[in-house]
């Protein structure tokens, strides 16, 4: 015989239901808050945590770049001419930037020429074309702007010497010091300068935070039959300063990243300085400069404070509890404390 359902046993089942539902509806708004609320799949942080299921990519080649020669297209650099376009004349703009990077090997003191302009468009250029302007700016961390647009005829590009061409990532931690690589990637290098010109970065910051961990050695080396990360063994951060318009960077100089590689994670403002060699990695990031050896130290220090886990697109990743302001500032070339050989 069956047992008589008790009264209460339909007052317990609907509070139960009741529960449920609203453990349920709990649930959806978390889901969706958390979809709002973490860094999309689109965003440059996500890409960088998350290319290929690791962090990012690699190539070939150090950062310095010794055999870069890129220069702006449609765009004119003013400056007092070392050598006239009308007396020299040249095939392309690679041969034009070479001819000023002969002039600026440190041998003989100062670099004679620190700006080239090449008119390589036969239809546009006419009679100048193949002309190549050899210049020498007042100051290299401002070059003169003469023009830039569609209409211009002209490709330009800059060339820093040894200890030029250098800027300060100001933290409370110390100065981070990095020479900037204008040959390679000078749309990149030209952003920086454009930071220098309002002389603060409002916004800047480090807000991520990888130690080198069990994987990669002092010296950045990856260690024998350890995992690729994480930890990646980086600092990461934002050069997107508040009321300052950031050009997205187009890819340039995409190599292999090593210890002290200085680059962009995607087309910008967000950016990285790598404290590893990352040979596992595709050629996927733009380097636009690298940090001085001495002070690497002082990145090292930034990545180890302390930090919360997050997951970014899948990827374990770990962040600054407290982000790191930073500031760009300009340098003068003979600070006497710094390495300046590079």
């Amino acid at each position: 015989m069956g047992r008589k359902p008790n009264d209460s046993e339909p007052t317990r089942c609907a509070t139960m239901i009741l529960l449920l539902m609203g453990l349920f509806s709990c649930t959806v708004v978390y889901i969706f808050m958390s979809a709002v609320m973490r860094p999309t799949g689109n965003s440059a942080v996500d890409r960088l945590a998350a290319d290929d299921g690791e962090f990012g990519g690699g190539g070939g080649g150090g950062v310095e770049g010794g055999g870069c020669c890129n220069g702006i297209e449609s765009f004119e650099l003013w400056g007092a001419a070392v050598k006239w376009g009308s007396d020299f004349k040249v095939k392309s703009s690679k041969e034009c930037c070479e001819a000023c990077k002969d002039m600026c090997t440190g041998n003989h003191g100062p670099c004679l020429c620190d700006t080239w302009v090449f008119c390589g468009d036969e239809k546009a250029c006419g009679d100048k074309f193949g002309d190549c302007w050899l210049k020498k700016q007042k100051d290299t961390l401002a070059p003169d702007k003469m023009d830039e647009g569609d209409k211009s005829m002209w490709t330009s590009g800059i060339v820093f010497g040894k200890g030029e061409g250098i800027v300060a990532l100001e933290t409370e931690f110390g100065a981070i010091h990095v020479k900037l690589l204008p040959e390679c990637s000078p749309h990149s290098v030209f952003n920086i300068l454009e930071l220098l010109r309002f002389r603060h970065c409002a916004g800047c910051q480090f807000f991520r935070a990888e130690t080198r961990g069990q994987v990669w050695d002092a010296r950045g080396d990856h260690i024998k039959d350890a995992s690729f990360g994480p930890p990646y063994g980086l600092l990461q951060g934002t050069l997107g300063a508040e009321g300052i318009p950031f050009e997205t960077v187009p890819s340039e100089f995409c190599p292999e990243i090593r210890r002290g590689s200085v680059a962009w994670v995607g087309p910008g403002p967000e950016f990285f300085i790598s404290l590893a060699n990352h040979q596992e990695w595709k050629n996927a990031y733009t380097v636009f400069g690298y940090v001085l050896p001495e002070d690497l130290k002082i990145v090292e220090k930034i990545a180890q404070l302390p930090t919360k886990s997050d997951i970014w697109t899948g990827v374990n990743v770990t962040i600054l509890e407290n982000p790191v302001p930073l500031n760009v500032r300009r340098i003068k070339s003979s600070n006497d404390d710094l390495n300046l050989s590079s």
